[in-house]
């Protein structure tokens, strides 16, 4: 009997350790995607009245843990039985994120008066934020969190194909959570930057070292969101773009000569730009209508 249960364990630890294996694996396979998720989800994060930056990170962090709840047995079920299916969704996703990359693009140049990006720190500040407005960021960062699970996912799901089942769930299970609780700890420390730095001087009674570090951080974070702003566009059109190279013949062997990052930059902002158009196509009917 004792012997038993000592082989279960045995077995338990010997899966354990596989899983760990793997997990560490698929997590560098992630690296990538969890720097480009880690910068869009930054910038979408912010621009809200202190008082509600932590309520708003939370409530796109559940959105997060719900999406890849929804995610990871699909993204199983969908390799087992229909793996075309999962190429076409990865497709559909990227054409999504390139369409929100560009948009943002197109508005910084040609609708400043509704973005005014030189008063981010009053933004920040402001108490009388619109609810409707949070809600709608809100929605915008999980329809966003979706898609780059999905390619999370994914390319953790890819990288454990050969092994069995039990191991493919409980890595891929392991990569989502991690990547959610890792990606959303470090923008909830990036947008509590100036409350920080505020405590710190009052700590100090604005004196020395510390009420050096605590005005360096309040002065860092407009500049921070900002920089997050530019990576966060960029890294929407790279993602897109490489979801398109990666998994469209035509275009991977297109111009091998070229830099990848390049060719998936171009690709990403030319699917983006067209779904931009159609889309203000789209709107100017139905407004017609």
């Amino acid at each position: 009997m004792a012997s038993g249960i000592f082989a279960i364990l045995d077995d338990i630890a010997a899966l354990m350790d596989d899983v760990a294996s793997a997990s560490k694996i698929a997590t560098g396979k992630t690296a990538g995607i969890l720097g480009d998720d880690l910068a869009v989800n930054a910038e979408k994060a912010t621009g809200f009245v202190s008082s509600r930056e932590l309520p708003v990170l939370w409530a796109i962090t559940k959105g997060s843990f719900l999406n890849k709840v929804i995610i990871v047995p699909i993204a199983l079920l969908l390799n087992a039985f229909l793996p075309k299916a999962i190429v076409i969704i990865l497709i559909l996703g990227g054409v999504y994120l390139a369409y929100e990359g560009v948009e943002k693009i197109v508005e910084y140049f040609f609708h400043k008066k509704h973005d005014d990006h030189d008063n981010l720190k009053e933004v920040l500040k402001d108490d009388n934020a619109d609810e409707n407005s949070e809600k709608i960021k809100i929605k915008s960062a999980i329809t966003t969190d979706f898609i780059l699970s999905i390619e999370i996912v994914i390319i953790a799901l890819g990288s454990v194909l050969g092994q069995a089942l039990p191991i493919q769930i409980m890595t891929v299970s392991v990569v989502s959570v991690l990547a959610t609780v890792g990606v959303y700890g470090i923008v909830a420390l990036i947008v509590r930057m100036d409350d920080a730095g505020y405590s710190l001087m009052r700590k100090s009674n604005e004196k020395g070292f510390l009420n050096q570090v605590g005005k360096l951080l309040v002065h860092a974070l407009p500049v921070v969101i900002k920089i997050l702003g530019v990576v966060g566009t960029v890294a929407l059109l790279l993602v897109s773009g490489g979801i398109f190279v990666h998994n469209i013949d035509a275009l991977h062997h297109l111009f091998p000569q070229v830099p990848s990052i390049v060719t998936e930059f171009v690709a990403g902002s030319i699917v983006g730009l067209v779904a931009v158009i159609l889309m203000s196509g789209l709107k100017r009917i139905k407004k017609a209508f």
